[in-house]
């Protein structure tokens, strides 16, 4: 896919550096920084509660799951091939994937005509979400990647003019579908935007139906593995919406997004200008439609504020493009304030996002208040620690038909992670995609039970007694100590194993 005589041309500057000192390798440079970062950081706290569900998923590899498509626990699973259950391997392709994305949020400065101050400027504003978004396994950051390319070869496409480009567009949107169903929101604006501007035109090549068709057939295992399963998502979104509704979630939605920006909001804003305003931005017009349309869908449907942060990196290459036009001119001392600005925004992500605090700390306090992620990687091991406690104290009759039955992800997969060094049995779970997994045979007869309300307990055993409190070494509360930190002894199935299973289904 080559370029036309329409694309940029490259400054004289650039023509005479090597390949070590390119900037594509300086980009590089910066995009593995993240990865180094994340890999002498990411082994202290522990296991976040969503960790906890992707690893037990990833032993359980299928075309989908109830809360997610397959491509997070398919990664999940290659660092468990490699690395075991180290905390730090486990994370390590998440942080790939946001690097990745830094790499690229560069390039988009660059095949804009921005030189290496511009591309600097744009990979440094990506740095700090990506930060927080590559220190946990997670969905977002592979999500993040694929709006991401989206964005780059579209604008690859509106450059150069060769259709053949959608091959490429729809490989992405095909990852992306693979990695959360968020895509469809950018693919909706992608149309949009084309529609509303000249580039209307691509629509008309044959290389649109390709990329589409490309694009389909990546997705098509994991669409065949939702009508299996009667399109399981829908409800499960469904619920997970409402319940975040119910919260008010979403009422800080634009507020938060200078929580995703920072000081690099300006620059944001600058890239809106350049693609509405500036006759150089015009050609990518489409870009800026592919962040306006997702604002307002979020708002409307209530949205969570992260939900935009995949398309804020085609703003700043475009801000940084436009603002390094507009220093050209200027003293140093405001390139100087606007490196202050981006390095401040780095400085205060990694100080809240990464777990670089003392465990107990001050420190660690602030940054618990700031997001929640740190206490739920918190006391993981006590609590299986203490339900093997409470196992060693049944009597021997009932140590020979007892299980485990654990209310949420987090409690099941902490189970199923560290229990084995105990001799503790899989954990027994109705969410999500562990309902699939079902009971063990024969069933167990006395239950130790984690995390359910005492409506639950009454109607469903005939006696539960409480056995042991929650606790972490740290003394957080999080989900566990708060919300429901007794764990119970239940006896006494009120209904039949099958009866009880058929309706024991729920989301988390």
């Amino acid at each position: 896919m080559t370029a036309t005589s329409t694309s940029p041309a490259v400054p004289e500057s650039r023509r005479w550096r090597g390949p070590w000192s390119s900037d594509a390798a300086v980009l590089a440079y910066v995009a593995a920084a993240t990865v180094i970062i994340q890999l002498l950081v990411g082994h202290r706290y522990g296991f976040h509660r969503d960790e906890l569900a992707t690893l037990d998923d990833a032993r359980h590899l299928a075309w989908g799951y109830v809360a997610y498509p397959p491509v997070t626990p398919f990664f999940a699973r290659i660092s468990l091939e490699l690395f075991g259950t180290s905390l730090t391997g486990f994370r390590l392709f998440a942080a790939i994937a946001e690097a990745i994305a830094v790499f690229l949020t560069g390039l988009m400065a660059r095949d804009l005509g921005g030189r290496r101050l511009a591309q600097l400027f744009a990979a440094t504003a990506a740095v700090p979400f990506c930060l927080a978004a590559g220190a946990v396994m997670q969905y977002v950051s592979f999500d993040y990647l694929a709006w991401v390319l989206v964005a780059y070869f579209t604008m690859r496409l509106l450059q150069s003019d060769d259709p053949r480009w959608w091959l490429a567009i729809g490989a992405a949107i095909g990852f992306g579908m693979l990695s959360k169903y968020a895509m469809p929101f950018l693919v909706f604006a992608l149309g949009i935007g084309l529609l509303l501007t000249p580039a209307r035109r691509h629509l008309r090549s044959k290389w649109f139906l390709c990329g589409a068709a490309a694009g389909l057939l990546i997705f098509l295992p994991n669409l065949l593995w939702q009508v299996r399963h009667n399109f399981i998502y829908l409800d499960f979104v469904r619920h997970i919406h409402e319940r975040d509704v119910s919260q008010g979630r979403h009422r800080l939605f634009l507020p938060e997004q200078l929580e995703l920006t920072l000081f690099a909001f300006p620059l944001a804003i600058a890239g809106l200008y350049y693609f509405f305003f500036s006759p150089q931005g015009k050609r990518y017009r489409t870009l800026g439609w592919m962040y306006i349309v997702p604002l307002v869908v979020f708002i409307l449907a209530k949205g969570r504020s992260y939900y935009l942060a995949a398309a804020y990196p085609m703003l700043y290459a475009a801000g940084s493009v436009w603002l390094e036009g507009t220093l050209a001119s200027r003293r140093l001392s405001l390139k100087a304030l606007v490196w202050a600005a981006l390095v401040a925004d780095v400085a205060l992500a990694a100080a809240f996002t990464l777990p670089l605090a003392p465990e107990g700390s001050k420190w660690f306090g602030a940054a618990c208040a700031v997001q929640e992620n740190f206490r739920e990687e918190i006391g993981w091991p006590e609590l299986v620690e203490t339900v093997a406690k409470i196992r060693d104290a049944l009597p021997a009759g009932d140590r020979m038909r007892y299980g485990i039955l654990a209310a949420n992800y987090g409690e099941a997969g902490a189970i199923n992670l560290y229990g084995p060094r105990y001799g503790l049995p899989t954990a027994i779970s109705g969410v999500n995609s562990m309902w699939e997994r079902g009971y063990p045979q024969p069933p167990p007869q006395t239950l130790i039970v984690l995390g359910f309300s005492a409506r639950f307990r009454e109607r469903r055993f005939t006696s539960c007694q409480v056995a042991a409190k929650v606790w972490n070494h740290l003394g957080v509360l999080n989900e566990e100590t708060k919300d429901h930190p007794e764990i119970y002894v239940c006896r006494g199935l009120k209904q039949g194993w099958p009866e009880f299973w058929k309706d024991f289904h729920y989301y988390g």
